[in-house]
């Protein structure tokens, strides 16, 4: 059986701000001490890209999540022109 979960609608959060992400990890992990889950629903782009940021996506779960073509590769190299002969 799994733990209850605290469901937060973030629909009042338009304009994120890592004010506001500090305070979600905060919210997380009072809830976890206390034995409950959290939930995002109603997350705007710019809250979902914070979260990323952050490095919290992993662990603020946030419904309904983005599909994975609507988010930019993270990580990745993008390079642009023609490279010189490789050294050897």
């Amino acid at each position: 059986m799994g733990r209850p979960t605290f469901v937060l609608d973030c629909a009042a959060f338009p304009q994120a701000d890592a004010g506001q992400v500090d305070g979600l990890a905060c919210l997380l992990v009072s809830l976890r001490r206390r034995g409950y889950e959290l939930r995002l629903t109603n997350a705007s782009d710019g809250l979902l890209d914070l979260i990323d940021f952050a490095g919290l996506a992993g662990v603020l779960r946030v419904e309904p999540w983005r599909e994975s073509e609507e988010r930019e590769e993270t990580g990745g190299i993008e390079e642009e022109g023609e490279l010189g002969d490789p050294t050897a």
